[in-house]
This record gives C-alpha cells, structure tokens and sequence, in this order.
C-alpha cells in the first residue's frame, strides 16, 4: 500500500489484521502527512511524534502477541485540544489561560479510545473553550 495516511480507520484496521502493514508503519505514515500539511493546515495544537509512534509500538506487540486486540488497535486519532489526556496538556483552545494544563486522568472519550486500542497522534485546535463565538 503506497499511502497508508489516506486509508480508511476500517481499511486499515483490516490491513493490519491481515499483516499488511504495522501500527507503526501506519502512524509515521499519517505523522508524515502532518508534517507535510501542518504548515499550511495548522489543525494541531499538540503533537509528539515520539509517543505516538510509541503507542503504536506498543499496539503492534499486542496484536504480535494476541493480547485482546481492541477494534481500533494501532489506529491514530487526535482529539480535540478540549478533551482532557493524561499524557498530554489540555488548554481548552485558550493558552492564554489554561498553558500547560495537565490533566491528571483521561476524559472518559480518550479512556475508551485507548481501551479500544487507539493511538492518540496528539490534540487538535479548538475555539477557545469549544465556543463557536459571536
């Protein structure tokens, strides 16, 4: 497959199942797309390349290993920078208040994410406090 990043959540987890590809194959293939698109796109207002291609890892021993794949395992996904991450500072969309915030527990959402397998790529931009505006 020559462009994992453009795949579907449902192609890619049949692809990987099949043994396609790898989890981590997969993530640094939609990070090369970020760091591609990101300068124009700006829809990231959190990413670590490092973690996340670790949580890939991690994806790829448990399905190696058979250990409950979940129907998302090895999927990247961002969550909106509103919802909290343990592992990665929430500002709500306003840095200007909440820089740096770190959640001390996952939102429910990222919790069942992560049991579901999903490798969280980082937090995207969000209005600040998820307010439309005017």
């Amino acid at each position: 497959m020559s462009d994992l990043a453009a795949l579907t959540a449902t192609q890619a987890a049949e692809a990987m199942r099949s043994g396609q590809f790898s989890s981590e194959q997969l993530t640094k293939s939609c990070l090369d797309r970020i760091a591609e698109r990101e300068p124009d796109v700006q829809a990231f207002a959190y990413l670590d390349p490092e973690h996340a291609l670790e949580q890939a890892r991690g994806a790829d021993v448990v399905r190696r290993e058979g250990k409950g794949v979940g129907p998302l395992n090895g999927i990247p996904v961002a969550v909106k920078d509103i919802i909290d991450t343990a592992d990665m500072p929430t500002e709500n969309g306003f840095p200007a208040a909440f820089k740096g915030r770190q959640p001390e527990k996952d939102a429910f959402l990222v919790a069942q994410l992560r049991s579901a397998g999903a490798v969280i790529l980082g937090k995207s931009v969000s209005s600040p406090l998820a307010n439309p505006g005017p």
